[in-house]
Parts: C-alpha cells; structure tokens; sequence
C-alpha cells in the first residue's frame, strides 16, 4: 500500500484538480503510476480514490453551499424542483451507467478473469482517449457557449441528458465527470454558472452511492483473509480524504477567481495535452 507521503502528493493532485473540468481522477492515477503503483484498479487503491474525491467534494459543498442556499434553498417550491431535476439526473445516470458495467463486463471483457469494469483504471491509452474525448467536447460546447441564448433553469430534459452523459462517464476515467456534464448543458443552452452548481450538487448524491458499492466491493475481497477490520483497510483513503479536503479548500481558494472569469474552451484544449502527456507516461514507464 503507498506510504502517507504519496497519499499526501496524490490528495493535492485531487484537491488541485477536482473544481477543473479536466478529470481530477485520471491525473491522481497517472501521479499513482509515476510513483510505482502497478494494479491502480485493485479494492484499496479505487476506494482511496473515491475516498479522495470525497475529501474534495466536502471543499466543493463549502464552496458552492452560499449560492445552493440562494438559488435552491430560499423556498420549498425551489427545493422540490431542484431535488426532481437532482433525482432525475440521477436516475438516469444509475441506468446508463450500470448498463454499461454489465455491457462492458459481459461482452467487452467476457472471458477475462475476475472481470470488472474498474480493470480499465490500468488502461492508460483508454484514459488519455478519453481525456481527448472531453477535451473536444468542451471545446466544441466553448465555442458554442456564447452563439446561443440561454434558459434561466434547468428544465426536465436538461436534466435527462446531463444524467444520461454522467452515466456514460462513470466507467471511464478521464472522461471529465463535471466537463461533460456542464458541456452538454451549455450545448444546450444552460448558463455556465448554474451548470455548475447542478454539476457538483449531482457529484455529492452520487458520491455516497459510488463509495457503498466500492466499500462492499472491498470487503468482499478481504473476507477470506479475515485479518482487516474494516477501519484498517479504510485508514488510508480517511487520512487521504482529510488531505484532500484541506488541498480542495486551498485551491479553491486560489482558483476561484480564475475559474469563474476563465473561457470554457481553454479547459478542453488543455484536456488534449493532458491526453499526450498520460500516454507518454504509458510508453515511457516498464509494462
């Protein structure tokens, strides 16, 4: 298991990463292999990841929690409708996301031992591919973002689609969870600002969802051993999600300003670099 110094480093890569649409987990997994680790999709490595993202995720909620209260939480008629697009993005995210586990698991992985849709947090050429993917479809909802009028609210069928494209994201790292998501909604004519707020407040109810199935899944993987207690195996991805809380709240602090005068396009042309710079990694280091 890595030492707390390389929690430490990859907790600032999350905590750095997480408020930009450029796939905060395909930079800690390709920090992770720059610093030895072979198997980044087994039981304790994806929980620490997740863990981390949750350290991360609390720094998001102190961040956006001002605006959420004004522009959801001022009456009960705005909390019931921002709650049904929440529940219907999720919903549909759920769907398409576990579709394409069984989908990738059952046809696209049949025959491999122990097949599990995490086995492609190793894949690094998958990753940078889709890194790529996003970046192009950032820029593409960049370059629209300012030729189109844009609604005041999320209506039903936003919230269809933003689930559906989070869905999509959910097997495949490097593929922006929060760019895709906000990138659809501006192709389809949501304000970048109250895409974000839906963006993020979608991430903290999938969030718990993602870490029951992956705490089960590491349990299961130990229960033959029966030598962890659940706290041992935990202890690590706590102590990185401390880490990371602090490093979110840090760069959030720092990046705020740029962020909300940043052009939405630059994140997408960054993404296509990033994509070049995790293949290098991939050809570069001993397979």
């Amino acid at each position: 298991m890595l030492s707390y110094v390389q929690i430490l480093i990859l907790a600032l890569v999350q905590g750095a990463a997480e408020l930009l649409p450029v796939s905060s987990s395909a930079h800690v997994i390709a920090a992770a292999k720059l610093m030895g680790v072979k198997d980044v999709s087994s039981p304790e490595m994806v929980m620490l990841l997740l863990l981390l993202h949750t350290g991360t995720m609390f720094a998001v909620i102190v961040y956006f929690w001002k605006r959420w209260k004004r522009d959801y939480f001022a009456s009960a008629a705005q909390f019931q409708w921002f709650a049904i697009q929440v529940a219907l993005a999720t919903i549909c995210t759920v769907i398409v996301g576990l579709g394409l586990k069984v989908l990738i698991e059952k046809v696209f992985m049949r025959g491999t031992p122990h097949a599990e849709v995490e086995n492609l947090f190793n894949n690094l050429p998958l990753i940078a591919g889709s890194l790529a993917a996003v970046g192009l479809l950032i820029i593409y909802a960049g370059v629209r973002e300012n030729k189109s009028p844009r609604d005041a609210e999320i209506q039903p069928h936003h919230s269809f689609w933003i689930g559906v494209v989070q869905g999509i994201c959910l097997p495949f790292r490097g593929f922006s969870r929060s760019g895709a998501t906000i990138s659809t909604g501006l192709i389809l004519g949501l304000s970048k600002q109250k895409l974000e707020e839906f963006s993020f407040a979608l991430a903290v109810v999938l969030t718990p969802l993602v870490i029951a199935d992956e705490a089960h899944r590491l349990i299961k993987a130990h229960a033959l051993s029966g030598a962890n207690s659940v706290f041992h195996l935990l202890a690590p991805g706590l102590i990185g999600m401390f880490l990371s809380f602090i490093a979110g709240l840090i760069a959030l602090k720092l990046l705020s300003r740029w962020l909300d005068g940043g052009r939405w396009k630059f994140f997408g042309f960054y993404c296509l670099a990033a994509a070049v710079g995790v293949l290098l990694i991939y050809y570069k280091l001993p397979n």
